[in-house]
């Protein structure tokens, strides 16, 4: 029996090559984006026949009827992908700044809780083997200058994936938190400067599926930034600040 799968950011990115890679072995989709016309390009792409929703992650409520009605299509699913995320340059002392740095925070952690909320109990229910699957970033792991609100939506995110973790390991359910490094998408088409180790995003989506059907709780991905993440984790603040205090930054104003 094929499986089912629920992605959101299914338009672009990450979320499109999770599709495609998922779709190519025979799993019954659920795809959400605020795209429609991404969305059903996708769906005949990948030979129609999974549901598509049109939605923000941050509606919780329009994420619930999503969620009913793909379970009431295809069953709960196995696997259920937060993967919705937006990127800006953002700054503090410009006062425009502050309703975007409330944007990205909404879509990156909030959407991501939205997203799980509809399934938790009838995954716990339905038992078997189940994912919850989030997308954190490298980028989470220590701030970067002039990405205040992207760091700290994937730091929130990194904690709020393993407090959920904990909480439900007792019903076994795995929850696993990819944080990827660099990857070939959209969101970072617009960075003004090099990106080491990037990765061509059908590549990531086979490692990402690798690490969710393990059940990995966390990963970075490509493993070289893993290293990275490592020794960025150990710096103490006076070498980061030096080191990380002129480093380029994403332009202001670019919603990705």
């Amino acid at each position: 029996m094929s499986q089912s799968v629920f992605i959101t950011g299914a338009s672009s990115g990450i979320g499109e090559a999770l599709a495609v890679y998922y779709a190519a072995q025979g799993a019954r989709l659920g795809l959400v984006g605020r795209r429609a016309d991404a969305l059903a390009a996708l769906n005949a792409r990948l030979g129609g026949g999974h549901a598509c929703y049109v939605l923000d992650v941050t509606d919780a409520a329009a994420l619930a009827e999503a969620a009913a009605d793909f379970m009431a299509r295809f069953g709960v699913p196995e696997i259920v992908v937060a993967s919705a995320g937006v990127s800006a340059g953002t700054l503090t002392e410009h006062a425009e700044d502050l309703a975007v740095i409330r944007r990205v925070m909404d879509i990156n952690l909030y959407g991501m809780a939205a997203t799980f909320a509809p399934f938790i109990p009838a995954m716990k229910q339905a038992g078997g083997w189940r994912r919850l699957v989030g997308i954190a970033s490298v980028a989470g792991i220590r701030g970067l200058p002039g990405a205040e609100a992207y760091s700290a939506s994937k730091a929130a995110a990194i904690a709020y994936l393993e407090s959920l973790r904990l909480e439900l390991r007792p019903a076994g359910i795995p929850v696993v938190t990819i944080a990827p490094g660099y990857i070939e998408t959209p969101m970072t088409a617009v960075n003004p400067y090099t990106m080491p180790f990037l990765l061509p995003a059908d590549q990531a989506a086979r490692r990402f599926a690798a690490a969710i059907e393990r059940g990995t709780s966390y990963t970075v991905i490509p493993w070289q930034m893993g290293w990275v993440a490592k020794v960025l984790r150990l710096l103490p603040n006076w070498l980061y600040d030096r080191l990380f205090a002129s480093a380029p930054r994403k332009p202001r104003g670019l919603l990705r």
